[in-house]
């Protein structure tokens, strides 16, 4: 039996214990199995401490105004975990280089209070810790009773306010690139705070934007979710039974369709994090023609970048990308310093500025960050659509793996039941061999 469906298979199995019971004492086996309930097979829920989303689905946090209150809002009504993305958030404001900072915080503020008005769902904020005024967008979201606060490009250890957070009911999650930063993280939240992380992110090197690893880990196996992700759920485990709760592991980079999501379920994680197919809905703030880039570019657009910020970053290559790196550099005016690590006068470009543009609709004048997997987008749909197409893809990746599973039983019980008949033929040739040796041997005693 091959690539046999769940109701074949399971009318397969059915059958074969129905012959068994009509030829051997196993009746018991068969009443088992007509009582037992099949399961639905749908993907399971998602829980956060006390919050508890219906899918177990993250839409990830998009900066510079990519994932704002109309994404996470509809990611947050359609049962999974919607993210605002603060990360230069201001530029949506026409003072922004008047005074950065505050229009970021300005913005994080109003984008987070009109998610709440379009939704009772689960809405976070990711904040990038690298970023200047950090801190300063971590306080309005704990002043807003944001749902959760995700935190990466850096590690969120020192100077995080993790008494405040828990008096506002804001969960922390880290976002990270490998088991040992997620050992760090919490071995020093449990130093300096008494306390650890609510759950993690592992973001793989198949995600778009920047990326924390190198160049040559990228396409490394021992870098990818299979590899990573149990890491990364062991070395939570102690902390889980220390501190007595449960501490989620949400794989993100490359999840693409329902099948990717149950396969990250089986390595361990709890939740999936998805960039790539949430910009392609409806409900994703950027410009159409940010959105139509994806569904025409091809495999061979998609690659990596340097970033500016001395990072690589997956993009669609366009013009803008090959001139500066052809040393061609557009005039720009640094808004301010928004990340320490930042040389504007030696960059070739200001990339907020370009992802700004390219959120505008103006790609000549920026560039498409985007996962591996951007390519394989057809059409702009729904975040309903997108999330009904997810849960399907699961369904049917969960029924298929149960059919293999009973192919399995089907083929051991056969074996078994092979071996019943090949003893019950010993038996019988050792019952004659009884009997021929007992006529003989009877007729003697007497004699």
């Amino acid at each position: 039996m091959q690539n046999m469906c769940f109701d074949t298979a399971f009318s397969s199995l059915k059958k074969l214990v129905a012959d068994l019971s009509g030829s051997l004492p196993v009746k018991g086996i068969y009443q088992k199995l007509n009582q037992m309930s099949l399961p639905r097979f749908d993907w399971p829920s998602f829980r956060i401490g006390n919050l508890n989303a219906r899918i177990p689905v993250v839409q990830g946090g998009m900066g510079v105004g990519i994932s704002l209150s109309g994404l996470a809002s509809a990611a947050a009504n359609a049962g999974g975990i919607g993210i605002i993305a603060a990360n230069a958030i201001g530029m949506l404001e026409p003072d922004y280089f008047k005074d950065g900072r505050a229009a970021n915080i300005r913005v994080l503020r109003r984008e987070i209070r009109t998610a709440r008005e379009k939704s009772n769902g689960i809405i976070g904020v990711n904040i990038m810790v690298a970023v200047n005024d950090f801190h300063e967008l971590l306080d309005v979201a704990i002043e807003e009773k944001v749902d959760l606060v995700f935190m990466g490009a850096g590690l969120p250890i020192k100077n995080i306010p993790v008494e405040r957070m828990r008096e506002a009911g804001v969960k922390a999650v880290p976002v990270i690139s490998s088991a040992r930063a997620a050992e760090m993280i919490f071995k020093m939240w449990k130093k300096i705070y008494n306390d650890v992380p609510d759950a993690l992110v592992f973001e793989g090197p198949k995600a778009g934007g920047h990326l924390g690893f190198s160049e040559e880990q990228i396409d490394d196996p021992a870098f990818q979710l299979e590899s990573i992700v149990p890491q990364v759920v062991e070395a939570v485990r102690p902390y889980e039974a220390e501190f007595q709760r449960n501490i989620p592991v949400i794989a993100g980079g490359g999840i693409f369709t329902g099948e990717d999501i149950y396969k990250a379920l089986e390595l361990g994680a709890s939740a999936v994090q998805m960039g790539t197919r949430f910009v392609a809905t409806n409900e994703c703030d950027a410009d159409a023609a940010f959105k139509e880039a994806y569904v025409q570019c091809s495999t061979e657009d998609i690659g990596l970048i340097q970033s500016p910020v001395g990072m690589p970053g997956r993009a669609i290559r366009n013009k803008f990308i090959t001139d500066s790196e052809e040393g061609k550099r557009p005039p720009f005016r640094c808004a301010w310093q928004c990340l320490a690590s930042c040389k504007a006068e030696k960059a070739k470009y200001c990339i907020s500025i370009a992802l700004n543009n390219a959120r505008r609709g103006k790609l000549s004048q920026g560039f498409v960050f985007a996962g591996s997997n951007a390519y394989r987008v057809e059409k702009i749909m729904s975040v309903v659509s997108l999330v009904g197409e997810l849960a399907e893809g699961f369904r049917q990746t969960a029924r298929n793996k149960a059919a293999s599973r009973i192919e399995i039983i089907i083929a051991e019980i056969q074996e078994l039941r092979n071996q019943y008949d090949g003893m019950r033929v010993h038996i019988q040739d050792f019952q004659t061999a009884v009997i021929e040796r007992l006529s003989k041997t009877l007729p003697l005693l007497h004699a």
